[in-house]
């Protein structure tokens, strides 16, 4: 199946890429720790066999167990903003420690959401005002969780997944333009009452205004991909992973993946994903079932905005927003709840395919 080839094809390029991007970094700031790519497969082969147990339980396509797990994600984002439970890093309060790992509760949120918004959309009969208070208070309450945190990019990337999803289960275009001019109000007074996130912006604008401060990842990342050229410098090869790029294993794994394998290599994992994309969204398609489908639209249109976005970040083409690429970023939260998606849609689009068989 090409869906599945895809993804592993990704997580494997995800591992060789973690151990080269945060080789040196390891070296420096975590000598006494396992490596980066070492937890890396760790967690994929968590991330697999979690995947193997989802795609054969029955319980996945229960209303009732999506309401379970959207409880326990709102939970779970309450519990992180209480001090000595939620840890704090790079200025972002959105982090448990489970002791061997930590987990971010804003990536069960995602999840929880979409699949809350998809079977309540297709299960219950309402009316239109009804559909549109119960799918705002559904994305809405996580939402001012995730946002107090913050954690923007997660906010940002769940609100655009969810009007995929929306939008394809037939909600009005005023409903659209509504929440929009909404959103869009929201956002500025975000900015205005947060001055980094108006710095940011000055600085995806013009990144020399601020080269030592709020555009130095901007820069170092377009330094590693502007010089790369059609083949890159070669596996390993990376300069901006020497410090100059901080933390280059996380959100800007791309930047070294691009300065190492050049255009050449962008352009093979970009056609993965395109890969990865177009199969979800097909075997979505395929699927009978209204709450299965929109399940499964949700979940690929997650990681594709998700995708989009931390590419646009890398390439300058958007601010810096903190968001991992799929499959490839160092973390096992990201990874393993990833891989869990991938599990979900395996068996919504399997149980399709045998309903319509039967």
């Amino acid at each position: 199946m090409l869906f599945l080839a895809s993804v592993l094809f990704l997580s494997i390029v995800g591992i060789l890429f973690v151990h080269s991007a945060g080789s040196y970094w390891s070296q420096v700031h975590y000598k006494d720790q396992l490596p980066f790519a070492f937890k890396q497969g760790s967690y994929l082969i968590v991330g697999i066999l979690g995947a193997l147990f989802i795609r054969n339980k029955s319980f996945i396509r229960l209303p009732r167990f999506w309401l379970i797990i959207y409880v326990f994600s709102i939970l779970f984002l309450i519990g992180v903003l209480i001090p000595g439970i939620g840890v704090v890093r790079n200025g972002s309060q959105s982090w448990i420690s489970l002791g061997f790992m930590n987990f971010q509760p804003a990536e069960l949120a995602k999840i929880a959401v979409l699949g809350m918004l998809a079977f309540s959309l297709a299960y219950e009969k309402k009316t239109k005002g009804q559909i549109y208070f119960q799918s705002a208070v559904i994305l809405l309450l996580p939402i001012s969780f995730i946002m107090i945190q913050p954690d923007f990019g997660s906010a940002f990337v769940l609100i655009v997944a969810s009007f995929f999803l929306l939008f394809a289960a037939g909600l009005p275009l005023k409903f659209f333009v509504t929440v929009g001019i909404t959103g869009i109000v929201a956002l500025v007074a975000l900015i205005a009452s947060a001055p980094y996130r108006l710095d940011r912006i000055q600085s995806f604008l013009d990144p020399w205004s601020d080269p030592l401060g709020t555009g130095f990842q901007a820069i170092q990342s377009l330094l590693a991909v502007g010089p790369a050229g059609l083949f890159g410098f070669g596996y390993g090869n990376s300069r901006q992973k020497f410090l100059y790029l901080p933390e280059p294993q996380n959100d800007f794994i791309f930047s070294i993946l691009l300065e190492e394998t050049g255009f050449i290599g962008g352009f093979i994992i970009i056609s993965a994903f395109v890969l990865f994309f177009t199969t979800g969204f097909a075997m979505a398609a395929r699927t009978k079932t209204r709450a299965y489908q929109l399940t499964i639209i949700g979940f690929t249109s997650l990681l594709a905005v998700q995708t989009f976005l931390n590419m646009g970040v890398v390439t300058g083409l958007l601010p810096v927003t903190g968001v991992t690429l799929p499959f490839i970023s160092y973390g096992g939260s990201s990874l393993v709840t990833t891989w869990g998606i991938i599990g979900i849609i395996l068996n919504l689009a399997n149980d399709s395919i045998r309903e319509g068989r039967r």
